[in-house]
């Protein structure tokens, strides 16, 4: 249950509290933690280890099956959403951020521009009077994300949690972010798979441990926290080595005994029975700490040595669709990146061209596409895992199926799981798996870093890298993009109107 409190030593203490989601999904089992009032803590933990989950316990959203769940009197919590609702898409961006709040704020426009800059969302000059009368659902998917980060932060919270807050922003977006962060002097926890981000203003990180289901407490910045867990996976990795190596030394003692017969099949028995005990003992390393295997996409045979050719495209300008003239021809192995700012119409253009729809499109027959959507509505969140990969592979083998997925770390229950109820990050993981069976000549991807593990990304990097269809990339993480052989680059903001 919630209840408030009266401790001091901290704003949210855990106490004995266990959950699951159904009986084959435990999530939390009598876990106990406190959180101090001002500190700043990561979350972490495997993908769909439960960490949204946490932040639903943490604002009551999701009671505890058991234990308690204290907070102290009169703290205020804001989350940060993932999507904005349908009902909210008609609102003016003035309406929105009124709706953050239950009683009516006076003068809210000056916390709106301030909220605005730390998102890295100021409109320019120009539209300065106008921007907030804007309607929310005018505003591109990254804008959207902008906003909803904003809706959390003009709160101004006792407790902040933020899930991928660093997701469609750029450099100076994370910059101004990361400032705020710094400055806020109030409780935060974050789940990003930011490395650098969250070591810029984290104090310590709670870990949640998928073997035994519990939250783990790390002070320190945040590298020094992954190097201390890295740590102690190689020490429990070096003890069950040890472990393997003395019970197949006694194995194979048990062997020779056993043929002795008499009195020494009575000593096999005995050490039959130490040997289980010592395979109980042997610890379960931790499977947070892996990461997805190296892997290639490989095309389709028979591609055309030229595969897109783009006389045109449709971006928006002033808020309004504008044809622009362009000359671009993607050839076999080339890799095509598209920048240009928030607003300007890059996801569409994504979903266009994968959809063979966009203006002055010419895709090569028999080319066949794979698109990687940062939001994953092209995959169906009703089918299982093991329905979609199945659906993928040109040839239905299972063996074949499974020993891809369990690369990209999809094996056991997760396998029977609707997509829909998989974490952001393990859908972004079914994605991959998808277009590696898929064998796509033509590889669209759009923010394909979004909500995924940092320690996945240079192994995606590489698979990218080494890609040898054609590729169009849209990416805002400069680290990840450099990782990848880019031949031409389209930058939206500087195209010319169509005569």
């Amino acid at each position: 249950m919630l209840s408030p409190m009266n401790q001091r030593d901290g704003i949210i203490v855990f106490k004995d509290v266990s959950f699951e989601h159904d009986a084959t999904k435990p999530i939390l089992k009598e876990t106990s933690f406190v959180v101090r009032r001002g500190a700043k803590f990561t979350l972490m933990g495997q993908n769909g280890a439960g960490k949204s989950t946490l932040f639903g316990l943490i604002t009551g959203k999701t009671q505890p099956d058991e234990g308690t769940i204290n907070l102290q009197p009169r703290t205020t919590i804001a989350e940060s959403r993932q999507i904005i609702p349908r009902s909210e898409l008609e609102l003016t961006v003035r309406a929105f951020f009124e709706n953050c709040f239950t009683e009516k704020v006076y003068d809210i426009d000056p916390k709106i521009d301030a909220v605005l800059e730390v998102v890295n969302l100021t409109p320019p000059a120009t539209q300065a009077d106008t921007f907030k009368d804007r309607i929310i659902g005018s505003f591109s998917g990254g804008q959207q994300a902008r906003l909803l980060l904003a809706s959390a932060l003009i709160q101004n919270p006792d407790v902040l949690l933020l899930d991928e807050p660093t997701n469609n922003l750029d450099t100076a977006g994370i910059e101004h972010l990361t400032e705020f962060l710094r400055e806020y002097k109030k409780t935060v926890i974050v789940i990003s798979h930011d490395a650098d981000f969250l070591n810029s203003f984290t104090q310590g990180v709670l870990y949640l441990n998928t073997q035994n289901r519990q939250v783990e407490q790390y002070n320190g910045n945040y590298h020094a926290v992954i190097k201390e867990i890295a740590a102690q996976v190689e020490k429990e990795k070096r003890q069950n080595a040890q472990m393997n190596k003395q019970i197949q030394a006694d194995k194979d003692k048990i062997n020779y005994f056993a043929a002795k017969g008499g009195k020494m099949r009575l000593v096999a028995k005995k050490m039959r029975a130490e040997i289980e005990e010592a395979e109980e003992n042997k610890v379960d390393v931790r499977r947070e700490d892996k990461a997805i295997r190296p892997f290639t996409i490989d095309p389709h045979q028979d591609i055309p040595l030229e595969v897109l050719k783009l006389s045109s495209v449709t971006v928006i300008r002033n808020h309004e669709p504008k044809e622009m003239a362009c000359d671009v021809t993607l050839k076999r192995g080339e890799h095509l990146q598209i920048v240009g700012p928030n607003g300007i119409g890059k996801t569409t253009l994504l979903e266009s061209l994968a959809g063979g729809t966009a203006t002055g499109e010419e895709v090569t027959a028999g080319v066949k596409i794979g698109y990687y959507r940062q939001d994953f509505s092209n995959l169906d969140f009703n089918k299982t895992v093991f329905e979609t990969l199945m659906d993928s592979m040109k040839r239905k083998l299972e063996e074949e199926m499974r020993s891809v997925a369990a690369g990209f770390l999809l094996f056991g229950d997760v396998m029977k799981s609707k997509v829909g109820n998989l974490s952001e990050g393990q859908k972004g993981l079914v994605a991959f798996a998808k277009l590696k069976m898929e064998e796509p000549g033509l590889l669209i991807l759009d923010e394909p870093t979004n909500h995924i593990n940092f320690r996945h990304i240079p192994v995606i990097a590489e698979a990218l890298n080494q890609y040898k269809g054609a590729m169009i990339l849209v990416s805002h993480v400069p680290d990840f993009v450099e990782q990848i052989k880019i031949d031409d680059v389209l930058d939206l903001s500087k195209l010319k109107s169509k005569k």
